[in-house]
This record gives C-alpha cells, sequence and structure tokens, in this order.
C-alpha cells in the first residue's frame, strides 16, 4: 500500500494476492490486478485515501458492484472498495425523494419505495447487483426509463468529494459560491468552457444531436448547454464521469411513480427492417417498452424450451419480433390504451396476430425470451472464451438498417451464435460475442470488427456507448465520435477537475489508439461450473460472506488465477494463494446455494465448494463422520446430552472445553459453545397409524436442539410437536418412518463433502421413506425447511445416479424413488391445515426470517401466509439475507453468521416486535444470537394462535 496510507484513517487495507487478484476481476473482458485494496468506512476515509494516493502518486479506482462491462472499474493501482459500507438509504418526501450511498443496490433502493408506491428512474437489468455508484458513473438508464427518467435527468443533489479533497454538497443553497471559494480555478473554467461550448454553433449542434438519444460516450458536456451555474455543470459532468472526476459520497433522487398494472406482447414480423419501421407507431401509441429480438435471438431462444406459445411457433427464416408492454395505473388504463392502439395494431404486417396478455405468468414467459438471452449466449460459450456485451445507438429511423448491417458482419467475421437485442424504442441495441482472447488471430478478428462496428454506428450518426459507459473499451474512440473541438473541451474537463489525472486513468479519455485491446482477461480452462462463470457479480449482494471473505464470483476467479498460476510456473504465487484459500474460499462459504438465485448462468458455487471440500478431506475425518452416518441415533443423542449438560453448567465452562477442542483438532472440525445456545431437544419417536393421511419425517436438528419460548426459556413446543398438534386439530393423520431415530436429510455430510457418509444415510432414509409413504402414495413433511430441501437433493442425486429410472432397494426390490414427494411444514400447513384452523388470538406484530431453504423451494409466500395468520401486522426485513448459520457452520466460524446478519439485524433492531420467527432451528438461533430477540419456530405461533 501506499506510505503514509494510515488505515485507522482510511479504514482497512490489504495487499495480499487472494485480496488483490478477487478484486480485479469484475464483469468486464480487462483485467488489471491493483497493488491494494483499501475499504473506507467513511466519507472522511475516501478523501484520506485520496490524499495519501495523491502524495505517492498512485492512480486511485472506485469500485462497488463490479458490473461494469466497459472495463471502467479495474485498476493497477490502488482500489477503493465501497460495496462493504455506504449502503445507506433514507426515503424523503414520502418516498418522492430518496437519498442513498453508493454501495447500496438499486434493487435495495426500490425496495425500500417500494411501499410508497415508488422506485428511482434507472432501471438497468442487472438492478439486483448493481449499486448506486455505478448507476452515477455510468448514468444507467435501462429497459423502459429512457434518457426521461435515467440518472442525469432524475439526480437532485449529491455530496461530492473532490480529487482535491474539497466536498460538495450540492443541495446546499450556497453551494456554487462554496465552490468559487474554495476551487476559484475550477469555478472560472467550467464557466470558461460554458462560453465556448454555448458560442460555437457546431459544438451546439453536435452536442444537441448526441444528446438526443441515449449517449454514454466520454463526459456529459450536454450539461454546459443544460445549466449555468458551475455547481450544476459540474454536478452533471460527474454523473456518467465513471469515477474520473471524484467520489460520490451519497445522491438524493427525485423518484417515479411505480405503474403496476401491465399488459404484453410478442409482434412477430417476417424480418428487422419491417420491425424497426414500426417502432414510432408503437412509442406513438405510449408503449412503455418496445424490446428487439433479432433471428439469431428467436433461434437461442427456442432452444431453451421454455418459451411462451407466440415464440416456440416460429419457423424463424429472417424475422424479428418485438416485445411490447404497455404500463398504467390500472388494468383500466391499460385497456384504454390497448383500445386506441388497437387498428394501428391490426394493420402491422405481422407473421402472426398480435396477443397481448395481463396473465402473470404468461407475461413472465414473454419476458424470459428477452432476458434469458444473455444466460444462454453466455452460458453455453466455448471454454476459454469471453463473451462480451455491448451497447450502441442509433437514430430510431437507422436501426434496422444498423441491425442487419450488424448481422452482415458477424458473419464476415466469423462470430457465430451472435445476437442482436435491445430498447428499440430509444434506438438502443446490445449484442453480444464470444471472444478467445488468448490466440493472436483472434485478436486481430477482434480489431478488425471493432473498426467495421465503429465506422458503421458513427456513420449511420448514432454513439458507440448507449448504457454501459465509456470504459477503456470506447475511450480511444471518444475524438472520433466527438470531433477534435469537443474531444478537447473533456480533456479540459479532466485537467480542471483532477489535474493530477489520479482518478481512474486510462478511463474516459484514453489517447492510445491500441489501449482497447490492452490488459484484455484471458479465460483460464478450469472446471465446469467455474468456466461457465462470466463474472458479473450478480451473485454477490446475496452471499453471506460477501462482508467478511470472498464472493461466489470471486470463489471462482480465485480458481482461475491459482490455473493461471500454475500454467505459469509461478510456484511462490500458488502457495500464497493456497495459504488464504482454505479459510477464505471454503470454510467461510456457507454453501447455502443463494448464488444460483441470481446467477444468469445457474452456477451453484455452493455445490463447487462442496466437491472441493470432499477432494480436499482428511481420512480420518472423513471415516469419523461415516461412522456417525451409520450409529446416527447414538451421535444425535450425544449432542443431545452434550447440550444438556453444557446447559446445567456455568457457560464458561462448556466454552473453555470447545475453545480446547477447536486449538487441537481445528475450528474447522469443533464447534465453538456459545451462552446463547439452546439446551437438548426431545428424542424422535416411531408412530404407525393405518389410515396416516400423510408421514411425518421430524428433522433431527429440531431433537439436537431444544425449542424455546418467546423469552428464549425452553418450551414444550417444538417444531415437530406444533406440527402435530395442529395437524391433529385438523383432523390428520400422520405416520414417522420405522427407525426414524437413525435418520437424518444427509446436509450435514453433503455440505461438508463426506460422500461416504451421505452414501450411507441415503440408503438408509429412502428405503425408509418408501415403506412409510405407501410406495410414494402418502406425501413426506418436514419440520425445518434446511431438511426439506435436503431431502428433495438426496432424492434428486439418487436419480441422477441412475438416470431418473426405478431403484433398487438395500433388499433388491425395485423402488421408482422419483414417486415420494416431499413437502415441507410452512408450505403444508398454509395449505392444508391452516383452512381448518380457528386462530383464537393474535400477536401484535411479528418480524419473519425467511431461510435460504425455504427460497429455494419458493415458498416464501406461505411462510407471509402463516406470518399474517398469527400476527396483526408481519414484516419481512429488506435486508433479509442467509444467516450463514449453514448447521453448525455458524458454530465453526461465528464471525461468518455475524457479518452475514449485520445488516439484518439492524433493520430488526430499529423497532421492538411481539415475536420474532422463521422456519428452520438453525437459523432460528443464528437470528437469536444476531439481534438479541428470540426466534421461534413459525409453526410455534400457528399452534399458539390456535389453541
Amino acid at each position: 500500500m501506499a506510505a503514509g496510507m494510515d488505515s485507522s484513517h482510511v479504514g482497512t487495507t490489504s495487499s495480499k494476492e487472494i485480496d488483490r487478484l478477487s478484486m480485479a476481476h469484475d464483469a468486464s473482458h480487462y483485467l488489471l490486478v491493483p497493488q491494494g485494496i483499501v475499504r473506507p468506512e467513511s466519507a472522511d476515509g475516501v478523501a484520506a485515501v485520496m490524499a495519501a494516493a495523491s502524495r505517492a502518486g498512485l492512480p486511485v479506482t472506485f469500485r462497488s458492484g463490479g458490473t461494469s462491462l466497459s472495463g471502467q472499474a479495474v485498476s493497477d493501482g490502488v482500489m477503493v472498495d465501497t460495496r462493504r459500507a455506504f449502503r445507506g438509504i433514507e426515503v424523503l418526501d414520502n418516498g418522492n425523494k430518496v437519498r442513498v450511498q453508493p454501495g447500496a443496490t438499486v434493487g435495495a433502493v426500490n425496495g425500500a419505495l417500494r411501499r410508497f408506491g415508488r422506485k428511482i428512474g434507472p432501471d438497468p437489468a442487472s438492478s439486483s447487483a448493481c449499486t448506486i455508484g455505478g448507476v452515477i458513473a455510468n448514468n444507467s438508464s435501462g429497459m423502459s426509463c429512457g434518457t426521461e427518467f435515467n440518472t442525469y435527468r432524475t439526480l437532485d443533489s449529491m455530496v461530492l468529494i473532490l480529487p482535491s479533497g474539497t466536498t460538495l454538497d450540492t443541495s446546499e443553497p450556497d453551494a456554487d459560491s462554496r465552490l468559487r471559494d474554495q476551487e476559484p480555478e475550477l469555478h472560472e473554467g467550467l464557466l470558461r468552457l460554458r462560453r465556448r461550448v454555448v458560442e460555437n454553433p457546431e459544438s451546439r449542434r453536435t452536442i444537441e444531436h448526441q444528446y438526443s438519444m441515449k449517449n454514454t460516450m466520454g463526459y456529459g458536456i450536454n450539461a454546459f448547454l443544460d445549466f449555468r451555474d458551475p455547481v450544476r455543470i459540474l454536478e452533471h459532468l460527474v454523473i456518467g464521469s465513471e469515477g474520473t472526476l471524484g467520489f460520490v459520497a451519497s445522491a438524493t433522487f427525485r423518484t417515479v411513480e411505480i405503474l403496476p398494472a401491465t399488459s404484453t406482447g410478442l409482434l412477430v414480423f417476417p424480418d428487422l427492417i419491417s420491425a424497426t419501421s414500426t417502432v414510432p407507431s408503437l412509442v406513438e401509441a405510449d408503449m412503455a417498452t418496445v424490446e428487439l429480438l433479432d433471428s439469431t435471438s428467436i433461434r437461442v431462444a427456442q432452444r431453451t424450451g421454455k418459451v411462451a406459445d407466440s415464440l416456440a411457433r416460429i419457423d424463424v427464416d429472417r424475422h424479428a419480433a418485438l416485445l411490447v408492454e404497455f404500463q398504467a395505473k390500472t388494468e383500466q388504463e391499460v385497456a384504454e390504451r390497448h383500445d386506441a392502439a388497437r387498428s394501428m395494431l391490426d394493420g402491422l404486417k405481422l407473421s402472426s396476430p398480435a396477443e397481448m396478455t395481463t396473465d402473470p405468468s404468461q407475461r413472465a414467459l414473454l419476458w424470459s425470451a428477452r432476458n434469458n438471452l444473455y444466460a444462454t449466449v453466455a452460458g453455453n460459450r466455448p471454454s476459454g472464451t469471453n463473451a462480451l456485451l455491448e451497447d450502441v445507438v442509433v437514430p430510431v429511423d437507422a436501426l434496422g438498417e444498423t441491425c442487419r448491417d450488424l448481422g452482415t458482419m458477424f458473419d464476415t467475421h466469423g462470430y457465430q451464435d451472435s445476437v442482436i437485442f435491445g430498447h428499440a424504442k430509444d434506438g438502443n441495441i446490445h449484442f453480444m460475442l464470444n471472444e478467445r482472447f488468448s490466440e493472436p488471430q483472434k485478436l486481430d478478428r477482434y480489431r478488425d470488427f471493432t473498426e467495421d462496428m465503429v465506422s458503421l454506428v458513427l456513420g449511420n450518426r448514432g454513439s458507440l456507448k448507449a448504457e454501459h459507459g465509456t470504459g477503456r473499451i470506447m475511450a480511444p474512440y471518444v475524438r472520433r465520435q466527438f470531433g477534435d473541438e469537443l474531444y478537447e473541451v473533456m480533456c479540459e474537463v479532466k485537467r480542471l477537475v483532477d489535474p493530477g489525472a489520479m482518478l481512474n486513468p486510462g478511463v474516459v479519455i484514453n489517447d492510445d489508439p491500441d489501449s482497447y485491446v490492452q490488459n484484455l482477461k484471458v479465460a483460464e480452462t478450469v472446471e465446469e461450473e467455474v468456466d461457465r462463470c462470466v463474472e458479473c457479480g450478480y451473485c454477490e449482494p446475496v452471499c453471506p460472506s460477501k462482508d467478511l471473505t470472498l464472493t461466489p464470483r470471486q470463489r471462482i476467479v480465485m480458481r482461475r488465477e491459482l490455473e493461471a498460476a500454475r500454467a505459469r510456473g509461478d510456484h511462490d504465487l500458488v502457495k500464497k494463494i493456497e495459504a488464504d484459500w482454505d479459510y477464505q474460499g471454503e470454510q467461510t462459504c456457507a454453501v447455502d446455494g443463494m448464488c444460483v438465485t441470481r446467477c444468469p448462468v445457474d452456477i451453484n458455487t455452493g455445490d463447487l465448494i462442496r466437491r472441493l471440500r470432499s477432494e480436499h478431506q482428511r481420512p480420518a475425518e472423513s471415516s469419523g463422520w461415516k461412522v456417525a452416518a451409520q450409529h446416527w441415533e447414538a451421535a444425535n443423542n450425544l449432542a443431545n446430552y452434550g447440550l444438556r449438560t453444557a446447559k446445567m453448567l456455568p457457560w464458561p465452562v462448556p466454552r473453555a472445553a470447545t475453545d480446547v477442542g477447536r486449538a487441537v483438532m481445528g475450528e474447522d472440525t469443533v464447534p465453538r459453545y456459545n451462552k446463547h445456545l439452546p439446551s437438548g431437544g426431545r428424542r424422535r419417536a416411531e408412530r404407525t397409524d393405518p389410515a396416516a393421511d400423510f408421514v411425518f419425517f421430524p428433522a433431527c436438528v429440531n431433537s439436537m436442539f431444544g425449542a424455546v419460548d418467546s423469552s428464549g426459556s425452553p418450551a414444550d413446543q417444538s417444531a415437530g410437536s406444533s406440527l402435530m398438534s395442529v395437524a391433529h386439530r385438523a383432523g390428520l393423520r400422520w405416520n414417522t418412518p420405522e427407525g426414524i431415530g437413525s435418520m437424518c436429510c444427509g446436509t450435514p455430510w453433503k455440505s461438508k463433502g463426506f460422500t461416504e457418509g451421505y452414501s450411507v444415510m441415503s440408503d438408509r432414509v429412502l428405503d425408509g421413506l418408501w415403506a412409510a409413504s405407501d410406495g410414494g402414495r402418502l406425501p413426506v413433511v418436514c419440520d425445518a425447511s434446511s431438511c426439506t430441501e435436503g431431502l428433495e437433493t438426496m432424492k434428486a442425486k439418487v436419480l441422477d445416479a441412475a438416470a431418473a429410472g426405478p431403484q433398487h432397494g438395500s433388499d433388491g426390490e425395485i423402488r421408482d424413488f422419483s414417486r415420494i414427494r416431499f413437502v415441507d411444514s410452512v408450505e403444508f400447513v398454509a395449505t392444508s391445515v391452516l383452512p381448518m384452523l380457528t386462530i383464537r388470538r393474535k400477536v401484535e406484530s411479528l418480524v419473519l426470517h425467511p431461510t435460504c431453504s425455504l427460497t429455494h423451494l419458493g415458498l416464501g409466500p406461505h411462510l407471509e401466509e402463516l406470518g399474517n395468520a398469527v400476527a396483526e401486522t408481519c414484516d419481512v426485513p429488506l435486508e433479509w439475507g442467509c444467516c450463514a448459520y449453514a448447521g453448525d457452520r455458524g458454530m465453526l466460524h461465528p464471525e461468518l453468521t455475524q457479518s452475514a446478519t449485520r445488516a439484518e439485524a439492524r433493520e430488526v433492531n430499529q423497532r421492538q416486535y411481539a415475536a420474532y420467527a422463521s422456519s428452520n432451528r438453525t437459523c432460528e438461533q443464528g437470528m437469536t444470537e444476531a439481534t438479541g430477540h428470540t426466534y421461534q419456530n413459525i409453526l410455534q405461533l400457528v399452534e399458539w394462535a390456535s389453541r
């Protein structure tokens, strides 16, 4: 790190290889390794970083979400990570405005605004992962906001830190005079540049044309025409400046109204020209979105087999389609707009009749054709290639010709399965191609294609960047797009604001014509899970370890970096990475699989880590867990008695005992006892009922950990006994499997990679459930959501091993395990029990913690249904996330759960609730430790409310 960079002022710093290399990667196809990572915790810390870097002559680059595609967030200097801090969101003026820090995601901001019926204007496709810092840095727009509601048009004010250290709050009435007093040369220089632009008719014409479209090339010099005061000019120059002019510590946006009523349709045309020629008419008909899919896009979508009938029916030749949508406040308004547009729609020369629908499931199918294109193409690209997603914009009347010529260029340069899609309403199209930068001839091909593409777009009076930012990829072409005069104006802006060229050099302004083909990322072939990853970072916001060690993206890129180091023979680097990998990469991964819920190419990094744990396991430990599987009832009872005994002792005694065990056997082997752990639970009992309506599979975790009441004291009713009580009240009867005391869903073995023990348990459990369920006739209900998911996974693994055919049980009998149906107790009670109950009382207020397993099972709505049934008011925190307790992971590494739950706990503790609930015993324990409030199982509350 830079000399004089005192971490007490700037936050945490690191120059370790694993930190530098993991942060080097973003969603772009560029790779620069920073000299060090700094994670400041305040705006003052950021200012201190810039001051220290300036003294040391080091460049500074800001990074938050890392979803940028154009190379604007990579650096070989000091990288300032604003992802772990700066996440504050403050809703103002009843939702009409919102003040946000740069580390908050667009999704989180809109989540906070949703109850006010509002959202921010920019609506990028990456909203679940991209941050406000990136939205401002790139002047983001998106699907339907166009230029009317992009960042430039909806930003109200910002708190800006300049490279000099000057801090400006542009919301203050005297902000301009403060700028003049603190930065007189900058203030005067901006006035001078404004006169230069305004007094040049050619400059005015160029700016007016360029910014009549979406345009993120170069600096937003339209600010010189739109504003008079230097502080307003500067504020809007910073928008889209990609971190080259200063740091935005917070921003206030004017929000827009959510239009909940929608009607969506697919218009299929014989070719691109006929499709794009109708766009003006569709815009005039008040279509909120008009999304283009070219013929290759349609073919690619059809391959997935998961498309709407209207898409599946197309016998694709040169066809193109437009995905259109009406949006309004009410269904009546939507119907009126549709009626007004009916004659226009009927007059279109379509290949099939236009169909509009308000049905949510049909709309989802239609949108999947658009939204899954990136995943389909990128996920199936050849190993060792990079996926490049680019965007350009042209006047709408040139859109069809541009798309047609782009398609010809793909063929000319040998790019196969390259798709063209995008926001036809704005003349903004995206195209995607796969390239192998490790081969010199392929790099030459990419150069030739880029030159042809630039000539095409500029020849059609367009912009080389509409949404994704100039970055490194188009910096050499800014002069060519704007001309010498306006390019010099942009260069002067940079010199005025950042005279030392400290902030993000090489981005936006770059006179090296070859800079766009320098520092390219070479994708190493490693393993199936890793090779599909496009490093987009969509997984990161839901990762429990994101603020502690590595994220799923970073775990994958470190696998690539390890392979690259081995290939180079860099044994020293391999040793350094491996020294940190075990803890950062494997031990602090909760393997919760939440990453796959956001991954556009369906990678479950948890599966990767489980496999690696299996490969790295110690033989003695593996044998021990196999023995445990063989004698699970005894092992489970031993843990039960251990907790009972520990609870009777002063808590420092068992804590000291486990600390000794951890010191001797390792922190990844022996859980650490803490005073918040409950006593042991009750042993599971067998039950046989010939008239059973279902099979009850009581989870072993509920017999290991005792239930508690709302005060944290031992409770008579556990999740399991509550399920039996409410089922009895509903007139339902049940069996339990014979030998239930020795059964487990297998998750402890699966998550730790102990395959032999997992196999032992799988055979026992599936055989037992086959008999108890009468060959799958009765549903199997489990009282812990993680165990329900574990049972589903167990069945799936066995079926996959036998290609989904009938299985032979341990006695040789053929059994079709696919017939066994698992139902989580939350779903079972909500759908089969609750309608038969009488709710006699409710708690005043309740907060729920949905678990990751419940999310994978798609049962979050059922949890909320139960919550609303037993409480007057029921909340789910906006900051909800996986608690990372993960069985015993929260006891092996308490710091993981502390980090994963910090934001949710802070939100929960903003008010006092009458009750706190979840659907999994260890998750309840994790949230109890995080918040200081006792979490119970939701079934306990249902039992209490219906008692």
